[in-house]
């Protein structure tokens, strides 16, 4: 007796209550894919966002302003190239390009420049230094060292492989990519954009745009904007400065 009251009963469940459990199972997958298919339609389009009026003035006035400096620019003689020595620019988008002009913002895709903060390698030319004119209240530019591009690329290079961001850390890797224009490692990568060789194209279109990095606690205007950056347009040499502050 005391070996059977040990034993655990298994209750039994009628068949009506597994009918409605699957019923009810049924029913709430259901429910599940109704959902998601609702949430797919309403995030397929771009949400309504409501636009004061103000700021549709101000969009306005800021496009309106560029399209007047640039008409004027091209009254202007044009800038004269720098000596033979600087050849390579480095800019960095420093404002917003909210509400600009439809050239400015052209010209900011061209350089690659879609994120506030973040850099790229120019070559310099007659046309070059126009485009950097024509953004020139956005992006600050100059000529960065030998010191600058090695930093950059050692600690931000980064290559797109498919969908995917890839650091370049491997000399193996850049081979692979870049041995056909005699690129085999870090050190060619780094030569080739400072001295704007031969190949200076293709290894500037295989590294992506630096994201640059901002101090948290850094001090900003009442725009938001960064004060220890200073304003936009040439730097110079001063662009050394922003690299070692931003990278």
């Amino acid at each position: 007796m005391a070996e059977e009251k040990s034993e655990k009963l298994i209750k039994l469940v009628p068949e009506y209550l597994l009918k409605k459990r699957k019923a009810y199972q049924a029913i709430k997958a259901t429910q599940a894919k109704q959902a998601l298919l609702e949430k797919r339609k309403v995030s397929k389009g771009k949400q309504i966002r409501f636009k004061r009026l103000e700021d549709f003035l101000k969009d306005a006035h800021k496009r309106h302003r560029d399209d007047t400096r640039i008409r004027r620019a091209e009254h202007r003689p044009a800038t004269p190239l720098p000596p033979a020595k600087n050849r390579l620019a480095f800019l960095v988008r420093i404002r917003e390009i909210k509400g600009v002009s439809p050239k400015v913002m052209k010209v900011i895709q061209m350089f690659r420049l879609r994120k506030i903060f973040s850099g790229a390698f120019v070559k310099i030319s007659k046309t070059s230094l126009a485009m950097m004119k024509m953004v020139e209240p956005y992006v600050a530019w100059g000529f960065p060292n030998l010191k600058s591009v090695r930093e950059l690329i050692l600690k931000r290079g980064q290559t797109r492989v498919g969908k995917k961001r890839v650091p370049l850390t491997d000399n193996l890797f850049i081979e692979q990519h870049m041995g056909k224009h005699g690129i085999i490692c870090l050190e060619d990568l780094i030569h080739e954009i400072h001295s704007v060789g031969k190949s200076f194209r293709a290894a500037n279109n295989f590294l992506l745009p630096f994201k640059l990095s901002v101090a948290r606690h850094a001090a900003r205007d009442k725009a938001g904007l960064l004060k220890s950056l200073g304003n936009p347009g040439f730097r110079g040499a001063d662009i050394n400065m922003i690299v070692r502050q931003l990278n």
